[in-house]
């Protein structure tokens, strides 16, 4: 979903050594944010003392690089995972050992993940939790987010960030979240995924990471009190893919702040490029020095040049599948993740 709303500051007390800045907007589904260690940001953002034991430990261990990447393991399953050589061709590890955060989805892990149900771009799906209607699996070593019809209309129980219950609907969908599970400031970001169809009207999956300072559901802390996409609840869209638009492209790139609540530059730092969408490809986004560079594969393929600082505070990822506009679909649609990371840049 792309969106605008959000302007703040938000204070990250990143275990002992974080530092601040962050934000994101909800229009239709984005956001930008960062801090340093866990999370990203613009603004200064400082992190609650009462995050748990263990995230408070991850956060350390991402903090403690050497270059260029932190040799500490923070993983998915909590366990320290070594990779060698011959996993970089399985395609199953990532390439760079030990990352900060590893997830390969060998099971749902609440540690990393929960549920963000939130109805954002007038969109005619309900988000619905813990994998209802088969809109969240993991099996087979991935996850899988999907947007379903179901035969007949359901009474949503999602709302907007303003109160107002989404009506009856008959399409569902999943979406998932590491806000106050993982977050990060700055460093890199990589899922390997893949879609089971692509140009399709409506059609609205998406890899994104957000200010962790964001105002809209679940807000958890008394600081996610900041509006898309100002500092703190900016939006870095990964990968997303726009059905009615094209059938081979995605888009990748940040999404400008106006400076006001929901109101953002949705194209001037983005741009679409063309894969084959239905074969596992790696999108990542990283800070290099003040720019955001973009791959795909490893490749260089966007940069937003001078806007790294934009986006210095804390952030979190966001994997969703939207169905964006009234057309109609059958059956369900599939976005199947086999992995995500972040690894910790000094």
């Amino acid at each position: 979903d792309v969106s605008p709303a959000v302007s703040a500051n938000r204070s990250f007390a990143l275990y002992s050594i974080r530092a601040a800045q962050s934000h994101r907007s909800y229009g239709s589904r984005r956001s930008n944010s960062g801090v340093q260690s866990v999370v990203s940001s613009q603004d200064a953002v400082t992190q609650p003392e009462d995050r748990n034991a263990s995230e408070h430990k991850d956060s350390a261990d991402a903090v403690q690089a050497t270059a260029p990447y932190s040799q500490s393991s923070s993983v998915g399953l909590g366990s320290s995972l070594q990779y060698n050589s011959a996993d970089e061709d399985t395609g199953k590890r990532p390439s760079t050992p030990n990352p900060g955060f590893f997830d390969d989805f060998d099971a749902f892990d609440d540690a990393n993940w929960q549920d963000q149900r939130i109805w954002v771009n007038n969109e005619s799906h309900a988000y619905v939790p813990d994998g209802k209607y088969n809109t969240r699996e993991v099996s087979d070593g991935s996850l899988k987010i999907r947007v379903v019809k179901l035969d007949t209309p359901i009474v949503s129980d999602t709302y907007d960030k303003f109160g107002n219950l989404h009506p009856a609907t008959a399409y569902v969908a999943g979406r998932i979240c590491s806000k106050n599970r993982k977050e990060f400031v700055k460093g890199k970001w990589t899922a390997r995924l893949k879609l089971h169809s692509s140009g399709q009207p409506s059609q609205f999956p998406a890899w994104w990471i957000l200010g962790a300072q964001n105002n809209e559901s679940p807000v958890q802390e008394e600081n996610e009190n900041v509006c898309w996409p100002l500092y703190g609840s900016g939006e870095i869209d990964i990968f997303e893919h726009h059905g009615d638009y094209t059938a081979k492209e995605f888009t990748t790139g940040a999404i400008v702040s106006l400076d006001s609540c929901d109101k953002g530059d949705w194209w001037s730092a983005r741009k679409n490029i063309a894969t084959t969408l239905t074969e596992y490809h790696e999108y990542s986004v990283e800070w290099d020095d003040a720019d955001l560079v973009y791959r795909l594969d490893g490749t260089e393929i966007h940069r937003n040049i001078g806007m790294g600082d934009t986006y210095s505070e804390p952030m979190f990822a966001i994997l969703n599948y939207a169905k964006i506009t009234d057309s109609d679909m059958t059956g369900a649609w599939t976005m199947e993740v086999d992995w995500v990371k972040h690894e910790k840049r000094n």
